[in-house]
């Protein structure tokens, strides 16, 4: 495998968060301008996450019949198009429509390389490899508030789409002239649609996909309850500056990136007690999150310093739910990982969905959605198996 691998497939997975992570900061200023109620802004954000669940089942399946080459350079081009529309768009209802068009041809981006890993390694070597992964992509979310922030001071909301559409054109060409075929011929899945639906039942019911998938899925909701509210609590209630927001924003996930790399050096020493132990931790944050924001206790630090704790402890959760859901399936990687995103991003617009409508600029509400989200993945933990 090329050592520069792992670097292209971290850059176009870092599609999906920098899509959702570089317009935070413009959630207000899209409201002004587009008129939309409280919650309208944060729809866009559900309308995202709901084309990434669907996407993700149809690429996955793509991907196992046709290659993963392929799949991926087409849908990182309907991304690209998506994305101009998006820059263009005059009302919610048409900036929603795209976002959904977008987050359908992004979910290629998402699913086919956690796919290729799985083509690639098992065990312990698809950890380290999931995790090295994640040190690419995860600066994205580092990142794309930050320039967001400031191309919303600099330009207006609208450039941050049409430099997301930049960042597709770049994908698909890096995809269509540098990214192997993992996937030979000969190890397609060239299958009828009612035995996919067939595969898709059988993975589903499988007790190490299931709760691997909700440990994962929960962690995810409990993360975009955070992304999808902190921008109007931050910026509403504390008075944070869109570009301020960004770096606080980064701040808190280089805990992320951190853990993610300190991730298979702990599963080498501590085995299937990391992930719980990083549950346990964040439980314990967002409890200390919900107090604060209850009675307002340590002010924004009180709310702040606690999320940023949480958020990091999910780069123990999400590689290793990934590669414990995956790790019986090889045969059917792209349609395993298909459907584990499939969940984990329908978990994560459920979660951006309903902060918007509940939290405004009350920072109670989200923080007992993300309180929600832990204790639910601290569940599934206990109830996967062991291997």
């Amino acid at each position: 495998m090329p050592r520069w691998l792992p670097l292209l497939l971290g850059f176009l997975t870092a599609v999906g968060p920098l899509s959702t992570d570089m317009y935070l900061p413009a959630f207000p200023a899209i409201r002004a301008e587009l008129g939309s109620a409280w919650g309208g802004v944060e729809a866009t954000l559900s309308a995202w996450f709901l084309g990434l669940a669907v996407g993700q089942l149809v690429q996955g399946t793509l991907a196992d019949r046709l290659g993963r080459r392929r799949p991926l350079i087409i849908g990182t081009a309907i991304y690209t198009v998506a994305s101009i529309g998006c820059a263009l768009a005059s009302d919610i209802a048409m900036l929603s429509a795209w976002r959904c068009v977008a987050a359908f041809g992004g979910a290629a981006s998402a699913v086919i390389p956690r796919a290729m890993v799985r083509d690639l390694a098992t065990g312990l070597d698809a950890a380290r490899l999931m995790s090295r992964l994640m040190l690419v992509m995860g600066a994205a979310p580092i990142l794309a508030p930050t320039i967001g922030g400031l191309l919303l001071e600099a330009a207006g909301w609208r450039v941050i789409f049409w430099v997301s559409a930049g960042y597709g054109l770049v994908s698909c060409l890096l995809a269509g002239f540098l990214l192997p075929e993992t996937l030979p011929p000969e190890r397609r899945q060239r299958r009828s649609a009612m035995t996919v639906l067939g595969d898709f039942g059988r993975i589903g019911v499988e007790r190490g996909f299931i709760t691997h998938a909700v440990m994962g899925g929960a962690a995810m909701f409990m993360v975009f309850a955070f992304i999808g509210g902190a921008p109007e609590v931050y910026i509403a209630q504390y008075g944070i500056a869109p570009s301020e927001f960004g770096l606080l924003f980064a701040v808190s996930a280089i805990g992320f990136i951190g853990l993610t790399q300190l991730n298979p050096w702990l599963l080498g020493r501590f085995g299937g007690l990391v992930p719980r132990v990083a549950l346990y931790v964040a439980l314990l944050a967002v409890l200390l999150m919900t107090l604060s924001a209850s009675t307002g206790w340590g002010g924004f630090l009180g709310l702040y310093l606690p999320a940023c704790v949480a958020l990091a402890c999910t780069g123990l959760v999400l590689p290793n739910a990934a590669v414990g859901a995956l790790a019986r399936h090889g045969t059917r990687a792209g349609s395993a990982s298909a459907l584990l995103g499939m969940m984990q991003f329908g978990l994560a617009a459920l979660g951006a969905g309903l902060v918007g409508v509940l939290t405004g600029t009350d920072a109670v509400p989200m923080a007992l959605l993300m309180l929600a989200g832990v204790g639910t993945a601290l569940l599934a933990d206990l109830m996967r198996t062991r291997r």
